[in-house]
């Protein structure tokens, strides 16, 4: 049961992506983003108010970490990847998100000072290579590779390294405080946090059309990423984690990507090209690599 309930978390995850994909081409990612926060914050905090209550003491106590965390997981993550959607495909945003464990290797060691091998910085740069591939559309030598380069890949980069950031950095949170009240309050909070982004870019707007927000294909979409992406997917990745533990689970991330990539080629009909497969098994060459070195630690 724990497995199935990772898997589903993860392919929720990965169907982040495409509907991100088709929502952003008549939403805009800010309004967006705003807007499924707002929504599972409500639904989170009806469903889980006694648990936040009970742990208001911890919550508070943990405010800075707290905060920090909703900055990379609730704001920078799904705000970044929307707005990267707007140019780049879902199957490019899903590759570069394949290469977050390696992120995670280079900021617990910039940050939490932990050792990393020779053979995980192998790994590292098996992962950058891939990446620089996916970027340049195979075209390393040849400045055409860059004419193409899309802005879109940026921000689906720095989406990717807001989750890396957050993914390192939950370490630091208390274990004494419940998955869903953490989860509810950091929604909460990162609805709260978007308020000032979504009142500038309003105030930004010659003309405002709300007319496709009020479409009923967009708000099955939202609802989906409210439903799904943001509620049952952390609700069943934390009873899997808690039923196999952290180190077991680690691997259904990887899912997580290769659901999105598979998603987007059946449902958005991304046509696949040779450097989309060799990007992707760089980077997971690099992920093996690295993996490789964590059971060998194990073992001993």
């Amino acid at each position: 049961m724990p497995y199935l309930l990772l898997t589903l978390a993860a392919l929720f995850w990965g169907g982040n992506y495409v509907v991100g994909h088709i929502l952003v081409q008549g939403a805009d990612p800010i309004l967006m983003t705003e807007a499924r926060w707002a929504l599972t914050a409500l639904l989170l905090v009806v469903l889980y108010h006694r648990q936040i209550r009970e742990s208001r003491v911890l919550l508070r106590e943990n405010a800075p970490t707290l905060l920090i965390l909703t900055l990379c997981g609730q704001v920078s993550f799904p705000l970044t990847l929307y707005i990267g959607l707007q140019t780049t495909s879902a199957l490019n945003a899903a590759i570069y998100m394949s290469a977050t464990p390696c992120m995670v290797l280079i900021i617990n060691r910039l940050i939490f000072r932990d050792r990393v091998s020779a053979r995980n910085w192998l790994g590292v740069i098996f992962s950058t290579a891939g990446v620089l591939i996916l970027l340049l559309q195979g075209n390393l030598l040849h400045p055409e590779g860059l004419r193409r380069f899309q802005s879109g890949d940026l921000w689906a980069m720095g989406s990717a390294l807001s989750w890396a950031l957050y993914c390192s950095l939950l370490r630091n949170k208390d274990r004494r405080i419940p998955a869903n009240a953490f989860v509810a309050v950091s929604s909460l909070v990162g609805a709260l946090l978007l308020i000032p982004v979504v009142i500038l870019w309003l105030a930004r707007q010659p003309a405002l059309s709300f007319a496709a927000y009020h479409d009923a294909f967009f708000l099955s979409g939202l609802a989906y990423l409210v439903i799904f992406p943001s509620w049952l997917a952390y609700l069943f990745w934390n009873k899997g984690i808690a039923a196999i533990g952290a180190t077991r689970g680690e691997i259904y991330t990887h899912i997580i990507p290769l659901s999105g990539g598979i998603l987007s080629i059946l449902f958005l009909h991304t046509p696949p090209h040779v450097y989309h497969l060799a990007s992707a098994l760089l980077i997971m060459t690099g992920i093996g690599i690295c993996s490789v070195e964590k059971k060998a630690s194990r073992i001993k």
